[in-house]
């Protein structure tokens, strides 16, 4: 097996699901695309042409997949949020593996239900959190292993999410209203923030819970009273107004592409015209205060653990840019971090230095590579390692390894929706 490339099979050939294929291209000798199932036959195409194999392994679903014989050792699992539970089962059934893009389920009922699946037929399923592989996360885990700050005692994440993506996906897109995508914002959002504070704090397991937010900003009493209910129809505001479909998507065609402009995907290079008229009918194109959109645009996440630290998580939609910041505060010194900026301010107590301190600038900026600083890429090589049973990283998140992050957030929804109610976990 060592000497031969896992195979895999796409599920939902999204943008998440092809950003880890891809690394087959790269390293054939590793991982091998074979097949794919994605109900839609352009993508189908796209993919067999991409990845080198004929129309015989291509099918319109999971189920379709699992009815013919097993022919992969593994399937990358890209569906939507709320698929992920029902199109992995049946394949799980199958026997194969699993790369699962996070959340791997949207309430306790489906974590439950996939977790009974894996144990009965002892499955390996490893869940896509990408940031666990990032140079920033991975020098902060590092540093704590090393005992550096000593026991944990607090950590404090912030995630500002800016107006553009806030409005373009929660807002106007896929993930703006729950009872749609089956998802809440902490569940699609902050997935990846309340997994690293669990990865960060070891054995230590969250013991309970408690969480407020609400939806405040886009909503049809703050909509401005000339506004109209469609961007480029009938809004004299758009021109002007900071969240114009025309200002964020036609006077920046090259972004947003995997969203606004998906129903163009099969069209070789689309003109102004074209996504102009895409607009005018499409939901990326309604006035962003009049959207059918319920999910939070704010919500912070309190946190206690069994030896008594806590942890909190702060989600703040609207900011003009994306920013995550991390301070891990521990009994030797402490850790501050931004992400986006690569920057890692290590401090430990010394009484001999000037301010009782010693300071360390950890400068990790100067790491590039595509999706998530090269976090995309040795995901899928954990995996590839992980599956083939050999040695894998400390960032290596097993299904079972996942679910205190994921139970975190669901019983955290539960709070914010009794009003900021504690709520116990249980793991």
């Amino acid at each position: 097996m060592a000497n031969k490339p896992v195979t895999a099979i796409i599920v939902g050939a999204g943008h998440r699901a092809m950003a880890y294929a891809d690394f087959s291209l790269k390293y054939p000798e590793k991982l091998k695309i074979v097949g794919v199932a994605d109900l839609d036959k352009h993508r189908q195409k796209m993919v067999s042409e991409k990845f080198g194999f004929s129309e015989e392994f291509c099918f319109d679903s999971a189920e379709e997949l699992a009815k013919v014989p097993k022919f992969a050792d593994a399937v990358i699992n890209g569906t939507m949020d709320e698929q992920h539970v029902e199109t992995s089962i049946p394949l799980l059934e199958k026997g194969y593996d699993m790369l699962l893009e996070k959340p791997f389920a949207v309430n306790v009922e489906e974590l439950e239900r996939l977790i009974e699946v894996v144990k009965r037929n002892n499955n390996k399923v490893m869940i896509c959190h990408v940031l666990r592989y990032t140079p920033f996360y991975s020098e902060i885990k590092k540093r704590i292993l090393n005992g550096e700050i000593g026991k944990v005692v607090n950590i404090q994440t912030i995630e500002n999410v800016s107006y553009h993506h806030l409005s373009t996906s929660f807002v106007r897109g896929k993930w703006a209203n729950s009872e749609k995508c089956h998802t809440t914002m902490l569940l699609a959002k902050c997935c990846h923030d309340l997994d690293i504070m669990m990865w960060l704090m070891g054995e230590d397991k969250p013991v309970s819970v408690s969480s407020v937010g609400s939806k405040m900003q886009f909503t049809p009493e703050n909509a401005p009273k000339e506004s109209g209910t469609r961007c480029l129809v009938d809004c004299p505001r758009v021109d002007f107004c900071d969240f114009s479909a025309k200002r964020l998507y036609l006077d920046h065609p090259n972004e947003w592409t995997v969203y606004v402009w998906r129903d163009l995907e099969d069209v070789e290079n689309p003109t102004d015209e074209q996504r102009r008229e895409l607009l005018t009918h499409s939901d990326y194109g309604r006035c962003i205060f009049k959207c059918d959109n319920d999910i939070v645009d704010h919500q912070s996440v309190l946190v206690n653990f069994k030896s008594g630290a806590t942890g909190t998580h702060n989600m703040v939609g609207g900011s003009p840019e994306p920013l995550r910041t991390i301070r891990v505060i521990g009994t030797k010194g402490e850790i501050y971090g931004e992400f986006e900026k690569g920057i890692i301010e290590l401090r430990k107590q010394n009484p001999a230095k000037e301010r009782y301190f010693e300071k360390e600038i950890i400068d990790l900026s100067y790491i590039s590579g595509e999706g998530h600083s090269g976090g995309d890429e040795r995901l899928t090589e954990d995996f590839v390692n992980f599956q083939r049973g050999e040695s894998h990283s400390v960032s290596c998140t097993s299904i079972y390894d996942s679910v205190p992050g994921h139970k975190v957030i669901f019983l955290a929804d539960k709070s914010r929706e009794q009003g900021g109610e504690l709520v116990h976990i249980n793991l």
